[in-house]
């Protein structure tokens, strides 16, 4: 993908986020990293890593009601009769078949473009997720991004906010964005998470996504998540 025009936008953008100093206070305070007696971490910094991830080996080709709890820690709740259908139905059945065509131990920088490109599996995941009464594209990509934390995002109305539309989506062109400048942003998250010092298992994608969704709504966009 070209980074002419938006994609180069995001870049400058997301590496704004990154190396703001406020970022770090903002990350730490999500995901509880020396917070004074009394005050409590954000729900969502249990996203990856309840129930030991949703990508662990062993699930991360399937949904489990632990993904489905995981997911209502960044304020988004699947409906029952999806839900149900996800653990034990069809549409579980449908998404398993999908996700296992869909890499579970690469970060999205290191991916092809292809992996994360309309038509792909994952993106062929996320529209059935949409298809599903009461599910919403907020709630599919959540769904996914506990299956799959280090390839693909958490993209929700307050990072939309920020971020935009990019187009043809918003996966390819943070997939560029991230590659752009010898990985230049990788980089950047990466040492902001260093410096955060939360544990590797949080994905540089959750560290963009935090740093967006904090910051942003420090500048007062107070969105719902």
């Amino acid at each position: 993908m070209s980074l002419a025009g938006f994609p180069q936008s995001l870049v400058e953008r997301l590496g704004a986020f990154a190396v703001d100093p406020q970022a770090v206070v903002d990350l730490r305070r999500y995901f509880g990293v020396g917070l004074p007696s009394g005050v409590v971490p954000f729900t969502g910094s249990r996203f990856e890593h309840l129930a030991g991830g949703g990508d662990r080996p062993e699930v991360a080709d399937r949904f489990t009601a632990e993904d489905l709890v995981a997911v209502q820690t960044l304020s988004v709740t699947v409906p029952a009769p999806v839900a149900l259908d996800l653990l034990e139905g069809r549409l579980g059945a449908q998404l398993s078949g999908l996700l296992r065509a869909v890499p579970w131990d690469i970060d999205m920088v290191d991916a092809e473009a292809d992996v994360v490109a309309d038509g792909s599996p994952a993106a062929q995941a996320w529209y059935l997720l949409c298809a599903q009464h009461g599910v919403d594209w907020v709630i599919a990509g959540k769904l996914l991004a506990r299956k799959r934390p280090r390839l693909l995002p958490v993209y929700d109305k307050v990072v939309r906010c920020a971020l935009g539309r990019p187009r043809p989506s918003f996966w390819l062109a943070l997939h560029a964005a991230l590659r752009a400048d010898d990985r230049a942003l990788h980089r950047q998250l990466l040492a902001l998470r260093q410096v955060v010092g939360v544990p590797e298992t949080v994905s540089s994608l959750r560290v963009c996504d935090v740093a967006v969704w904090m910051g942003h709504r420090a500048e007062g966009h107070a969105c719902p998540r």
